[in-house]
This record gives C-alpha cells, sequence and structure tokens, in this order.
C-alpha cells in the first residue's frame, strides 16, 4: 500500500501529554498550596476520567467535564473551589507545554517533504494549536482537526466523516491513522475503513477485539511503513 497522507494523533503520538499533565497539575497544586502527591494524582484521575466517560457517552458536556473535574476532586477532600478559576489556570499551564515524544520532530519534518500530514486530535482547540506551534510542528501540518471545532470527537463516525470530507482529494486507501489509543484512533480508523498504525511505544498488550494494521515502537519506523 502506497500511503500518501498521514493522519496523527497528537498528546502521546507525537506530544508528551502525560509529562505535560503532570508538570501542569504539579505547578496548579502548589499555586493554591497543595502539595501534589501521588495519591492526590490518582484522585484527580479518576473524577477526569470519569469525567470525560461520561461525556463521551453524550451524558454530560464538554463544558461540565472542564469546569467541575477540579472542584469535584477537592470536593472529595472535603474542600470547595472554584472550578472554572482552577480549569483557566490549568488550561495556560497546559498550552505552554509542549514536551515532545522522541522523534517527532525530525520525523514530521521528513515526512512532510513527501506526504500530506494532518493532526486529527481530541482536545481544546486554542490549547492544541498553542501547543502545536510551541512544539515546533505546526508548520509540518496541512490542516489541524480537533474535536472541540469540529463538535464530535474520536472515534466517532462524525468526527471522521468531517475529517474525511474536509481534505481536497481525500482517497481512504491512501491514508494512514497513526494514534496511541486503540478506542479512538485505530476503532476510529476500523470503522472509517481507513489502515491505521498503532503508536504503541510502552509495548503494551494489544486488544485482540481491535486490530490494527500496523504497530510500532518508535515513530522512526513510519519511515518504512509510510514508503510501502
Amino acid at each position: 500500500m502506497s500511503y500518501k497522507i498521514l493522519l496523527f494523533d497528537l498528546d502521546n503520538t507525537l506530544l508528551d501529554f502525560c509529562a505535560n499533565e503532570t508538570d501542569s497539575l504539579n505547578k496548579l497544586f502548589q499555586k493554591h498550596g497543595y502539595i501534589f502527591t501521588d495519591e492526590l494524582f490518582e484522585l484527580y484521575n479518576s473524577v477526569n476520567k470519569q469525567l470525560w466517560a461520561d461525556y463521551e457517552n453524550g451524558k454530560i458536556e464538554l463544558d461540565d467535564v472542564l469546569n467541575s473535574r477540579f472542584s469535584e476532586t477537592m470536593l472529595r477532600l472535603g474542600k470547595e473551589v472554584d472550578g472554572i478559576e482552577w480549569e483557566n489556570q490549568y488550561r495556560e499551564l497546559l498550552g505552554n507545554g509542549c514536551q515532545l515524544i522522541e522523534g517527532a520532530l525530525e520525523v514530521c519534518r521528513r515526512l512532510s517533504e513527501s506526504h500530506r500530514l494532518f493532526v486529527i486530535t481530541n482536545g481544546i482547540t486554542k490549547t492544541q494549536i498553542k501547543r502545536l506551534k510551541q512544539s515546533g510542528l505546526y508548520e509540518f501540518f496541512e490542516d489541524i482537526f480537533i474535536s472541540q471545532s469540529i463538535g464530535s470527537q474520536k472515534p466517532s463516525k462524525e468526527f471522521f466523516d468531517y475529517v474525511m470530507s474536509h481534505i481536497k482529494g481525500f482517497n481512504g486507501k491512501e491514508a494512514l491513522i497513526i494514534g496511541d489509543s486503540l478506542n479512538t484512533d485505530i476503532k476510529g480508523g476500523l470503522m472509517s475503513g481507513i489502515d491505521t498504525c498503532c503508536f504503541n511505544s510502552k509495548l503494551h498488550e494489544c486488544s485482540p477485539e481491535i486490530r490494527t494494521t500496523y504497530t510500532i515502537a518508535s515513530l522512526e519506523e513510519l519511515y518504512d511503513i509510510a514508503a510501502l
């Protein structure tokens, strides 16, 4: 298969969201006088994951996730905080974080010389664009598709239909989705009839139910795959 269009996920595929998240949360809680312990991170992570799951299942709106995750976390500790204020501060900190996955800048630079590159990501538009620009990756992409701007998120059919209809001359047989999430990137590709490449840098065991066309442990492996 000869791929001409490469659709890249952003967080934990090109940008190290885990490192950015931890650093931003640490600074946020310190700003408000709290030591950001492992236990506090686990509590926040539990609340945040449940809220995102509720959003993905259509139970709540995106603003409900963003504006209540910190107030809900602190409420479990018996503290009342302004969730919107905390979220705005966190969003600013997160937007300043642009830690790159190893090899991302050079891989995107080289592949952009021979392929059409696009970003397909869930997240907040302003934050994702800012991080892309600060990381140096922005210039390599023909267009950026972000769930907040589209109004639906991966892996929904609506998200991928929008992407495919807004790429001039799109041919699904010549496209490849590259991402770290089986449940969003790979599943979305399967439902859309697009080949997928799972970026599995931590060598997690893959699910037999969601099969990917390729699996890589480093971004440099894309050179051979993209040239097929």
